[in-house]
């Protein structure tokens, strides 16, 4: 059996919900509006009935001499005794029935009652009736009935009917004003989705125009077209990676194929060895360069191995104990400085940065470790031209090389620098470029979150530009 759910716009449903609330209101209003009138119009007659019933017994207290009772402001007056006869009565009622046999108790003198009578010609007619008791010589005590007919207020349901069309007409403007105004207020997301529609259709260089009304769909708008341009950078971002990894991914399986053709045209060549040789050096080239994308590709992915504690000099230690280098490398390490994350990962930032100063570098590489304030600090140094200010952004850009760096048999597969930074901020952490406090150079700076569970080092955390105490040095 299908249920019937409503509209599905939003308009409708507002529509809808403010017409049903005004409807159980209006209702509520009738019916307590009907009521209250009923009530005052039934006790208006019955007061004026009450009046004119009170008039006439003191008037049949001087006695009827002629049985007629003089006629005050209301017209149907009777006088009837115990046994049910009428003694005397106003002219309109003469020969008439009695209009009520009603009689009080023994605690009150006045009576209520409603009267109805079928008149030929007019239909059904209802009276007020209003009996007071009284004496009447030489008939004793009689009943003196006032009867008032009921207003047209309370016979039928008119007033019902009226209230009702009324509220109907009230239903049905405030149903057109509630359709009408939230159409107004859904009109700028009318647009908005017929641009973004565009959007879709054109391309992410279109944006959402900002009206100058200042409403709360401004800021809406803004965050939409920020995200836009986000998606935009990405895309761009994406496509311009695609481009950079398929050069790069070409460039040796290009020399490499290259190499193996000659080596196959000519097998008994002397320089064949050679030739391997260089393919097997383009075939690592190539691997280092789908090692670099996998591991990039696993951080866009957003994955988190369980951090563990980790002593960055230990780290720095064990990494230099298995890493020749051709330069002299000098070592300041702070003990204790502990921090949460990738053992891995955090070895990799190193060797990358490590990999990136010893190219560079004219004959030193320097290698710190301290604290300063709640940061781990990770520095690598090196004596050569150092990075322009202008470049140091972007040389973390993937594929990025500087153009002292642009030899690929020098320069790496230009997404070290990438992987290091997308690392530190997976940590918390971040890292950048800054000058050689002394002389000529580059100097890289990774700064972490110190691990909460760890207590600070005796003689306490050493000022940035300090130098700690030294560690051991090694000349390649």
């Amino acid at each position: 059996m299908a249920v019937w759910r409503g509209p599905r716009s939003l308009q409708g449903r507002a529509t809808l919900i403010t017409v049903l609330i005004f409807a159980l209101v209006l209702g509520i209003g009738v019916l307590a509006t009907s009521a209250g009138l009923r009530y005052k119009a039934l006790n208006t007659v019955t007061d004026s009935t009450s009046r004119a019933a009170r008039v006439t017994v003191r008037e049949v207290r001087q006695g009827v001499p002629d049985g007629t009772i003089p006629t005050n402001a209301v017209g149907r007056l009777q006088a009837v005794d115990r046994a049910g006869r009428v003694v005397a009565a106003s002219p309109m009622m003469r020969g008439m029935p009695p209009i009520s046999r009603m009689w009080p108790g023994p605690d009150d003198t006045r009576v209520v009652d409603d009267h109805c009578v079928t008149v030929p010609g007019t239909g059904r007619t209802c009276f007020v009736v209003v009996g007071l008791q009284g004496r009447l010589p030489p008939y004793g005590d009689v009943m003196v009935y006032a009867a008032e007919q009921r207003p047209p207020l309370l016979t039928g349901h008119t007033l019902e009917g009226a209230l009702t069309a009324f509220c109907l007409v009230l239903l049905g403007l405030v149903g057109w004003g509630t359709w009408w105004v939230v159409g107004r207020a859904l009109e700028p997301v009318r647009r908005m989705r017929a641009e973004m529609a565009e959007i879709a259709a054109s391309g992410l260089s279109h944006r959402i125009a900002v009206p100058a009304s200042g409403s709360e769909l401004n800021t809406l708008i803004e965050s939409i077209n920020g995200t836009l341009d986000r998606l935009e950078h990405a895309r761009e971002t994406e496509r311009r990676f695609a481009s950079d990894a398929s050069h790069e991914l070409r460039t040796p399986l290009t020399g490499l194929r290259t190499k193996l053709e000659l080596a196959l045209a000519d097998p008994e060549a002397e320089d064949s060895a050679l030739t391997m040789r260089s393919a097997l050096k383009d075939a690592e080239r190539l691997q280092a360069v789908i090692d670099d994308l996998l591991t990039l590709a696993r951080l866009d992915a957003g994955a988190r191995p369980e951090p563990r504690r980790i002593d960055l000099a230990e780290l720095v230690t064990g990494e230099m104990e298995q890493r020749p280098s051709r330069h002299e490398v000098l070592m300041r390490l702070h003990p204790g400085v502990v921090v949460r994350g990738d053992r891995l990962q955090l070895s990799r930032v190193l060797t990358n940065l490590l990999a990136n100063a010893e190219r560079h570098a004219a004959g030193m590489i320097e290698v710190n470790v301290r604290q300063n304030g709640d940061d781990a600090v990770l520095e690598v140094v090196d004596d050569g031209q150092g990075v322009p200010e202008a470049d140091r952004e972007r040389i973390f850009q993937r594929f990025t090389r500087l153009d002292t760096a642009r030899s690929r048999e020098a320069g790496g597969t230009g997404l070290g620098l990438s992987i290091a930074r997308d690392i530190a901020t997976a940590h918390g952490g971040r890292l950048y470029a800054t000058d050689r406090p002394r002389g000529v150079g580059a100097r890289f700076v990774l700064r972490l979150p110190l691990s909460g569970d760890v207590e600070t080092p005796p003689g306490g955390t050493e000022d940035a530009h300090r130098p700690g105490k030294p560690g051991r040095a090694r000349r390649g």
